[in-house]
């Protein structure tokens, strides 16, 4: 039997990468005879960059950045010189992981650190940068990426304006950029939310970012302002486009400074990975990550998985931390299956994903085994 592991991280717990390969231990484990086929995935959020540089056999370049506070920290995105293509994460640098809970600031964290990495990959000489989308700290629509690759945010005098959350609804202008034009710029990204509105990034995101009420209230003021701003000197209107709230507003700014296109996350891993070819190659896959319910269904990269399953015919299983009953996960998903096999605090159960994760994958190819002697 081939079996194909293609599993995304288990946030909190897991990489893709480690989490595939607990499944292949789980899986040997149980059937021993069984071909056993890697390909860790990512839909635009953490380890994207981690899955293509293992795919496209990339290698790591770190710089010094500023962190969603302006504090220099180390910071890294992966290059494979033979195509001349950067991977980064805008996390890396701007991560809600880069901040404790009590130095969460809506109001000012800013993405100027991934700006920083964006155009040392430029002056690297990359010509398409890949750039993923998520774990974000930020609510800036991009301003801060966008002032470390030159462009220049004014207020009502004239004056330039610190391109932080708590400046955008007195940004009266935008000073583009000079130079060379930027290279192409795919944005990887596993959100449809708009800018604006009840789905927007303020009102969605941002009390996940420490924002109470008022401040998500004022956030969404400034996303308005900035929209206006940026139709009126730059031309461009995406603040109904998605994937423009992703990461706090970021796909927006990636569209409206840097004419990015914004792209299914799991697409983008999928195709450099040539997922469809292993799929139809397999006998049986394997996916998941730390839970699967509803959201699962709306670009994240286990339902990407399944959704090629099924195009060729081949029978699929997901195994997460937690499991929702939702009906629809069964539409695309043959098996649904939670790893925690007995009781156990949440902070035990993540640090001991490896294991649980191992032994479900045992569990669930010794019932397929059971079915082939029915």
């Amino acid at each position: 039997m081939k079996v194909l592991i293609a599993p995304d991280k288990f946030k909190g717990s897991l990489s893709a990468v480690a989490a595939a390969g607990a499944i292949s231990r789980g899986v040997l484990a149980g059937w021993p005879g069984a071909q056993v086929r890697m390909a860790p995935i990512a839909d635009g959020g953490e380890g994207f960059a981690e899955a293509m540089c293992e795919a496209l056999r990339g290698e790591w370049v770190e710089l010094p950045a500023q962190d969603p506070l302006g504090r220099e920290v180390q910071a890294r995105y992966a290059w494979v010189e033979s195509m001349k293509l950067a991977v980064l994460e805008m996390s890396e640098a701007s991560g809600i992981w880069r901040l404790s809970r009590a130095e969460l600031s809506p109001m000012n964290a800013h993405t100027f650190g991934t700006g920083q990495l964006i155009r040392h990959a430029i002056e690297r000489g990359a010509q398409t940068l890949l750039v993923g989308l998520g774990g974000s700290a930020t609510t800036d629509g991009g301003v801060g990426m966008a002032n470390a690759l030159g462009f220049e945010f004014l207020d009502a005098r004239g004056s330039r304006l610190d391109p932080r959350p708590s400046n955008l609804r007195t940004l009266a202008a935008i000073r583009p950029r000079t130079g060379p034009a930027l290279p192409q710029i795919l944005a990887a990204c596993d959100v449809q939310n708009p800018l604006l509105g009840e789905r927007g990034t303020a009102r969605v995101f941002s009390p996940q970012k420490g924002a109470g009420a008022a401040e998500a209230a004022a956030l969404e003021e400034g996303m308005e302002n900035l929209a206006r701003v940026v139709h009126r000197d730059l031309g461009c209107d995406f603040r109904e486009t998605p994937g423009a709230g992703a990461a706090g507003g970021i796909g927006f700014g990636l569209m409206s400074f840097c004419g990015a296109e914004i792209r299914s996350g799991f697409d983008v891993v999928a195709e450099a990975l040539r997922l469809d070819a292993m799929v139809r190659e397999a006998d049986l896959v394997i996916t998941g990550e730390g839970r699967i319910d509803g959201q699962t269904l709306e670009g994240k990269g286990p339902a990407g998985v399944a959704q090629l399953a099924r195009a060729a015919g081949k029978p699929v299983i997901a195994l997460a931390g937690a499991v929702s009953e939702d009906p629809a996960l069964y539409q695309i998903f043959d098996a649904l299956a939670p790893i925690v096999d007995q009781p156990l605090t949440l902070e035990d159960a993540m640090g001991r994903g490896a294991e649980l994760l191992e032994r479900a994958a045992q569990r669930a190819v010794r019932f397929l085994q059971i079915g082939t002697h029915l």
